[in-house]
């Protein structure tokens, strides 16, 4: 055996052309075995069948998705199949005036140009059909609905399946990464051209452009699913003063239904709907209509002419309802006009609520907020003051967790925001391990990494408050508590701090769109007290302390819910 491949050694050393044509014919013959085992699994197309590329074959399109866009030479795989379902009803239809390939033309090249073209966003979709390029105003927004923003992951399918999920009838994406809902489109048609900023989530995709929206009508937002179970009951108050100002649009309606005042008052954009017996009116919260003096329920309780079970109030009692539609007088937000020489610090242990307080500040006040950090996901999330470094002088306050004499004395004043430790030290907890809106696993709390937070983190939380009380200028205390209890009284301490002019009636559409979208869910909580007596001892005493320190300097002590536990 070893002299026959000697042999055949010196013989192609001697003729390598015989060597080289040899590999030759077997690469090609390889390639032919290949060839043929892939288009033995593709698919024929006879004339009388329906062209893949025509869109009127559901089932087609989907086959040659699977099959095509990976290459001819590969077979149809499961994977392939699970890509296209993921996509469900929201995925497009290819236009009928496409042209008819022939049998063997490139169809997986045709398709996937189509996919990436501006024309495919023309044509008809099962759930969403695309309408057009439209002039956007941040100071009278095109869809006054719910709005949300992601500067890195925003899709077009995701914009539209938030919209749909609130019934609205349109779904609209700016400037690559914000998406705005609404029941009405205010605002003109513009040339193709002018949207032209590709989605931050899918390149593929065009995401409007700079004060331009990509409009989408959601073809599924049914009437139903506007109905008033989703609107939010805000309860029963007396009727204004001055009701032509109060609430400017006034309609008595036949056979009076909750469902037919909130539908009503969504279709004019006004996101309050208020039913005194026969007649539905529709407004804003204002001076004149704040809805803090709650009534007793019982004064309205006046069954509905056109609904069994539902009160629609009285002529002196209103039944009031908030609809879907956004509040867009407090949602213009902006860097300072010109820049700050005083840094406010808002400061506040990790979990003590900040973000939510930056949310409320900065619709309140029209200005971004800074931090002393960066953190890319609250940037994407719409903090744009996020980016700035602390001392740009373009944002009216900076979220700081420093508790040190030299950091507290590069501020000029604080807002110290303080909330109930067990609390604070649980979402902190949540945050380090599940993210800002995410939660920790049941294998953390029950591991040794609960415990060595609470260890290290409780003596932080009292420390902290004492050293911004001891080293702080001109620092406004404020509990977490009483914000969320009275935050028409307590923001308004803090935008008066901050030093801009408070304007009331927007500190009543702060009331409405004060819980953003990255609040963590309240649905999912612990079903045990994670706190063992020792933990309670030590944080007790802590409570105690800080306690101890605002009386000192004559101010409130922690609200009484902090303990005993």
């Amino acid at each position: 055996m070893a002299k026959l491949l000697v042999k055949f050694q010196r013989y192609f050393r001697r003729k390598p052309v015989r060597f080289f044509t040899l590999i030759a014919l077997y690469l090609t013959a390889g390639s032919l075995v290949f060839l043929h085992s892939g288009f033995a699994g593709e698919p024929t197309v006879s004339e009388n069948d329906p062209n893949p590329l025509d869109g009127t074959s559901e089932g087609t399109a989907f086959q040659y998705l699977g099959v095509v866009q990976l290459g001819r030479g590969f077979k149809e795989t499961p994977e392939a199949w699970n890509s296209v379902r993921r996509y469900g009803p929201w995925f497009k239809s290819v236009s009928k005036d496409t042209p008819e390939r022939n049998k063997m033309g490139d169809y997986g090249g045709a398709w996937s140009r189509a996919l990436k073209g501006r024309k495919v966003r023309e044509k008809e979709e099962d759930r969403a059909k695309y309408i057009g390029c439209y002039v956007d105003n941040t100071r009278r927004r095109a869809l006054r609905g719910v709005s949300f923003f992601d500067y890195k992951k925003m899709t077009v399918f995701r914009c539209q399946d938030n919209c749909a999920e609130r019934g609205y009838l349109y779904a609209g994406l700016e400037f690559g990464a914000e998406c705005y809902c609404g029941h009405k489109i205010q605002a003109l048609n513009v040339s193709e051209s002018e949207c032209n900023m590709e989605c931050k989530g899918e390149k593929s995709n065009v995401c409007g452009g700079v004060n331009r929206l990509s409009i989408y009508r959601l073809e599924l937002a049914q009437e139903s699913a506007r109905r008033y179970g989703s609107a939010i009951f805000r309860g029963c108050f007396h009727r204004p003063d001055n009701i032509s100002l109060a609430l400017p649009v006034t309609r008595v309606m036949l056979n009076m239904s909750v469902d037919k005042c909130v539908d009503f008052c969504t279709e004019k954009e006004y996101p309050l709907a208020a039913l005194g017996g026969a007649s539905c009116h529709c407004g804003f919260p204002t001076t004149l209509f704040t809805l803090h003096e709650r009534e007793d329920e019982q004064l309205c309780a006046q069954k509905c002419d056109g609904e069994e079970f539902e009160s629609c109030g009285t002529a002196e009692y209103f039944i009031v309802y908030q609809t879907q539609v956004q509040d867009n007088r407090c949602m213009d937000r902006r860097f300072l006009p010109a820049r700050s020489k005083q840094f406010i610090a808002l400061a506040s242990f990790p979990g003590a609520g900040n973000t939510w307080a930056r949310h409320l500040i900065e619709l309140a006040t029209g200005f971004y907020t800074g931090s002393y950090y960066f953190d890319g996901s609250l940037y994407n999330k719409g903090f744009k003051g996020e980016r700035d470094h602390w001392r740009s002088g373009r944002t009216i306050c900076i979220k700081t967790h420093e508790s040190g004499q030299k950091e507290i004395e590069a501020f000029d004043s604080a807002i110290l925001l303080i909330r109930n430790p067990y609390k604070a030290l649980m979402a902190e907890f949540n945050r380090k391990y599940g993210g800002h809106i995410g939660f920790a696993s049941h294998a953390h709390w029950k591991g040794k990494e609960w415990p060595e937070f609470v260890k290290n983190y409780a003596p932080w939380w009292a420390t902290h408050t004492l050293d911004w009380l001891k080293y702080g200028k001109n620092v406004l205390v404020v509990h977490f508590e009483d914000l969320k209890r009275d935050l028409f009284v307590q923001l308004k301490r803090m935008v008066s701090l901050l030093g801009t002019r408070v304007f009331e009636d927007r500190l009543l559409c702060v009331e409405g769109q004060k819980d953003g979208n990255f609040k963590r869910s309240g649905l999912r909580k612990l079903e045990y007290d994670p706190y063992t007596p020792e933990m309670r001892k030590t944080i007790s005493s802590y409570i105690k302390t800080v306690d101890m320190a605002l009386k000192l300097r004559n101010l409130t002590g922690v609200p009484d819910d902090y303990y005993p536990r």
